[in-house]
């Protein structure tokens, strides 16, 4: 008798058996609850967008400091850190703003960075968050008008101290020659009084934000409605003006 013949009979279920791995019954308990780990995209999406908008901002800032191309980019200094409010939220903008002015601290000096910070990178966050809560036009660019008021007369008083000069007295100087064109065409021999001049200096500073507002809404109006992030609508006769239907 050969030695294949003398060898066992065993059944060739379980060899196949042998061969597959156990099934889901079969682990042990611990094996079983594990899960796949999960990748939290947004984290690391909310920090790269952040630091890049707010380094867009800064760079805007930058070359309209060394070149200034006129008002083609001081209409974009609020709108990357706005744009980081309606993408992620009020605590990703005020980041951005900080950061923002920390990076034109280190480029240009912690003067120049004030500058920027107040008021257009407070500015974008008010921005973001009125565009965020969907208010009216007129509601945000007030707002924002006199914030950049606040601003304005915020430059002035830091340049001047930095100068040794009061900046306010030259705005007054101008203000008053304009006045004074003024009533010489409508034939009025009074000057203006001191007054009337310096509400005329406020009002022109008023205005100058307000105009300046407005044309940074219609910016970013067009703007980002083709990033996704879209701001409130304008009101009608904007819409038609600009024959755009959003």
């Amino acid at each position: 008798m050969s030695i294949v013949d003398s060898l066992p009979d065993e059944p060739e279920e379980s060899l196949s058996s042998a061969s597959l791995p156990p099934t889901q019954e079969e682990l042990p308990q611990n094996q079983s609850q594990l899960k796949p780990p999960q990748l939290k995209a947004a984290a690391p999406l909310r920090m790269v967008e952040t630091a890049f908008l707010a380094s867009t901002a800064s760079l805007i800032w930058f070359i309209n400091f060394y070149f200034p191309l006129g008002p083609l980019l001081r209409i974009f200094f609020p709108v990357p850190i706005a744009l980081v409010y309606l993408r992620w939220g009020h605590r990703a903008s005020w980041m951005a703003a900080v950061t923002s002015g920390l990076l034109l601290s280190v480029l240009m000096g912690p003067v120049r960075s004030l500058l920027f910070v107040m008021p257009f990178a407070l500015m974008g966050v008010l921005l973001g968050a009125t565009w965020h809560r969907r208010v009216p036009w007129i509601v945000s660019i007030t707002l924002a008008t006199l914030l950049g008021t606040l601003g304005f007369f915020f430059r002035m008083w830091l340049l001047s101290v930095l100068s040794g000069e009061d900046l306010w007295i030259y705005l007054i100087n101008q203000v008053t020659e304009i006045s004074e064109w003024i009533f010489l065409k409508l034939g009025l021999l009074n000057s203006p009084s001191v007054f009337l001049i310096q509400v005329g200096a406020l009002a022109l500073v008023v205005i100058n934000n307000f105009i300046y507002l407005f044309v940074v809404h219609l910016a970013a109006w067009l703007l980002l409605d083709r990033l996704g992030n879209p701001i409130p609508r304008p009101p009608r006769w904007v819409q038609v003006m600009m024959d755009y239907e959003g």
